[in-house]
């Protein structure tokens, strides 16, 4: 059985490393599930979802000219398809926009309307500005702190 690109095929892990997962495909190969195509949220131990001799269905990425496969466990993985205008996080409003709204400082639509008139120079001067703020401040705190350059004794 040839392996294809895209295929959905069903194997068995035989060995775990920090960095993904070995899987025994039909016809007697090998592939690789990198750590970060085992799930759909962070994997910091492979061994939480993965254990030798579990049989997976996997979806081949990719096959290297020499022989080697990389596999995917999450991709393989049928997802029912997000209505548009809605967040992938379930129910929960994306709350990026407030977040970053806050960060700034910026307190409502007042400040916004007010700040999408203005001219890409006004913008860019304004972000110039508050850059180099911070670069101050850090430099400041870098010095308190004793950071890169500090006195050795």
């Amino acid at each position: 059985m040839s392996i294809e690109l895209g295929s959905k095929l069903e194997g068995k892990v035989t060995g775990i490393t920090h960095f993904g997962a070995f899987v025994l495909l039909p016809g007697g190969v090998t592939g690789l599930v990198h750590i970060s195509e085992i799930a759909d949220s962070y994997v910091k131990d492979i061994n939480e979802h993965l254990k030798v001799n579990d049989t997976v269905v996997v979806k081949v990425l990719n096959v290297d000219k020499d022989g080697k496969i990389g596999l995917s466990i999450r991709q393989a993985i049928d997802k029912p398809a997000v209505p548009e205008g809605s967040s992938q996080r379930g129910d929960r409003p994306d709350r990026s926009f407030d977040r970053e709204r806050n960060l700034r400082g910026d307190r409502g639509s007042r400040d916004r309307s007010r700040s999408s008139h203005k001219s890409f120079e006004e913008k860019m001067n304004k972000f110039l500005k508050e850059s180099e703020d911070r670069l101050l401040a850090l430099k400041r705190s870098e010095s308190k702190r004793g950071g890169r350059g500090g006195r050795r004794g």
